[in-house]
């Protein structure tokens, strides 16, 4: 048996010989079949070819995710070199308040005026415009943005109580008087002590603007108590909202310039309970 396999032997390997030469000839005979296997190397190595890049993930952008849809902060009002007084505490007012109630939704009520309400409208008109003149001069004494702030705000309020004087065919008390100018000598002559003590110091004029609103929310609280009339009891009571607002701003910048604050003109229960509420009590009533 040994033998018959070395009999085969060389007819095997004649036959491997002539199968190489045969796929050897096929190839030469069809070159394209060597392209049709290179081609798609030569496409995938092409540089030419558009890759779109991998979008970016949101860290990139953003490496604190809370950065991505925190608002900028609103650069602070206040002057560079005022006492540290919060900014928040500054522009609030002008933030949270808004114009006393417009004509077109006061509702007016029949009936004469009392002496009591014909005289309360006419000093509250002037003591609206003293809190705004003091404001004003205290502004461009001190340059501290919370008075220029809130003297807007008494603006509205001595607009709201003109257009009842209007309203009630009252003499205006205010007509051609200008800043720091008061029919009533009472007021003439409060103004000018307020200015006086204001011009001292910061700390002093923010005082001033403390008192004032002290004293505007006991006239006002003596004057609803008068009337019952319901137009002049919205804008009162409008006044009032505003005026609480005021006192919580302006006693938070006089605590932060001088320390704490004890009330001059309201009794401790009444200032503690102001104190104490919520500013957006007063929210839209500036």
């Amino acid at each position: 048996m040994k033998t018959n396999v070395n009999r085969f032997s060389p007819i095997l390997i004649a036959l491997a010989i002539a199968l190489s030469m045969l796929l050897a000839a096929c190839s030469e005979a069809n070159p394209a079949s060597q392209e049709v296997v290179a081609a798609p190397v030569a496409a995938i190595s092409d540089t030419s070819i558009a890759v779109e890049p991998e979008p970016k993930p949101i860290e990139a952008a953003y490496p604190d995710p809370e950065a991505a849809s925190a608002a900028p902060e609103a650069p602070p009002i206040i002057q560079e070199d005022a006492p540290a007084v919060a900014a928040s505490e500054a522009v609030k007012v002008a933030e949270t308040e808004t114009a006393a109630p417009p004509a077109a939704i006061i509702q007016s009520q029949d009936g004469a005026l009392t002496d009591a309400e014909a005289a309360g409208l006419l000093f509250m008109q002037e003591e609206e415009k003293l809190a705004r003149d003091v404001y004003l001069t205290l502004f461009e004494l001190w340059d501290f943005q919370a008075f220029a702030n809130i003297a807007r705000s008494e603006q509205t309020h001595t607009d709201a109580v003109q257009r009842l004087v209007e309203r009630y065919d009252l003499p205006d008390p205010a007509d051609g008087q200008d800043v720091g100018e008061f029919t009533n000598p009472d007021l003439q002559a409060l103004y000018d002590q307020l200015i006086a003590q204001g011009s001292q110091s910061l700390p002093a004029a923010l005082e001033v603007a403390v008192a004032i609103e002290e004293i505007d929310i006991l006239d006002l609280q003596e004057y609803i108590g008068e009337t019952d009339k319901e137009d002049i009891l919205q804008v009162y009571n409008s006044l009032l909202s505003g005026s609480e607002n005021h006192l919580r701003a302006f006693v938070s910048a006089l605590e932060r310039q001088a320390g704490a604050y004890q009330p001059q003109y309201l009794d401790q229960e009444a200032y503690d309970a102001i104190m104490s509420a919520s500013s957006s009590k007063g929210r839209g009533n500036g």
